[in-house]
């Protein structure tokens, strides 16, 4: 049988995976509306509370639905489909499955079943690094910012703002890693370009390319911090619910004319 990215049976598994966790997700939901009948909480309570949540899951399922179009032709749709609908991550999986690519020889597609379990078992072991760590390290984590925040709020505040940005960095970092192509030699470069053009059938890398990225971020942060100010001075709570997709989907259309500009 010939390899096939979108092989009918890796639908089949991905559906049956993906139908076990919407399982776990009614059986939760029908405890919480009898626990919470057992509570006393008024039936138009828990409806408008029901219908804000499913609403509200249109964000981040539109956020979902963009990271399967980009790894799609890559991976096929199934793998990035059950990566992004248990547990996963938008920006982790992509970098994730860049990386596994590069380091399978730069490769633009995946073409066979090693590549292809390959890439699956690093983006899965890679994330499941936080279901082992946080029951280990969250609560002192926990404690010891509780601890912080009772002598210092301050400081506290510090604290988790620079955890955060941390974070932040590792991925920041990735969006800027080729912009020393412009700083390069003649020489250096052209063996870039060169080692570019092998592995993606021919194409013309140009030195200004490595600022694309750079562009489509800022626009990303651009749109996001307009509709956060939006969102706090119309008090549109919504807006913010809908701000990751939003600048997502402005971000990547600007990548475009950013492409067609910078080459």
């Amino acid at each position: 049988m010939d390899f096939s990215l979108n092989n009918p049976w890796l639908f089949v598994i991905v559906a049956v995976i993906v139908l076990a966790v919407l399982g776990q997700s009614v059986f939760f939901l029908v405890r919480a509306l009898k626990r919470a009948k057992e509570l006393g909480i008024a039936n138009s309570t828990i409806k408008k509370t029901v219908s804000s949540s499913a609403i509200f899951t249109i964000a981040p399922a539109i956020a979902i639905v963009v990271g399967v179009i980009v790894l799609a032709p890559k991976l096929g749709v199934a793998l990035p489909w059950l990566r992004l609908s248990v547990i996963g991550s938008l920006s982790y999986e992509t970098i994730a499955a860049e990386n596994t690519l590069e380091a399978l020889g730069g490769i633009s597609q995946v073409t066979n079943a090693t590549e292809y379990v390959t890439i699956a078992w690093v983006m899965t072991l890679g994330i499941l690094i936080g279901l082992i760590l946080v029951p280990i390290l969250a609560k002192p984590i926990q404690k010891g910012m509780v601890s912080i925040g009772k002598k210092d709020k301050r400081w506290s505040e510090i604290f988790s703002d620079a955890m955060f940005m941390g974070m932040i960095s590792a991925f920041v970092g990735y969006v800027f890693c080729d912009v020393t192509h412009l700083f390069m030699s003649e020489e250096a470069f052209g063996k870039v370009a060169a080692k570019f053009a092998e592995k993606n059938g021919g194409a013309i890398l140009t030195r200004t390319a490595s600022l694309i990225p750079v562009c489509v971020m800022a626009v990303s942060a651009v749109i996001m911090a307009i509709i956060g100010l939006l969102s706090k001075k119309t008090k549109a709570r919504w807006l913010a619910d809908y701000a990751l997709p939003i600048s997502l989907i402005i971000g990547m259309a600007s990548a475009i004319p950013f492409t067609i500009w910078l080459g």
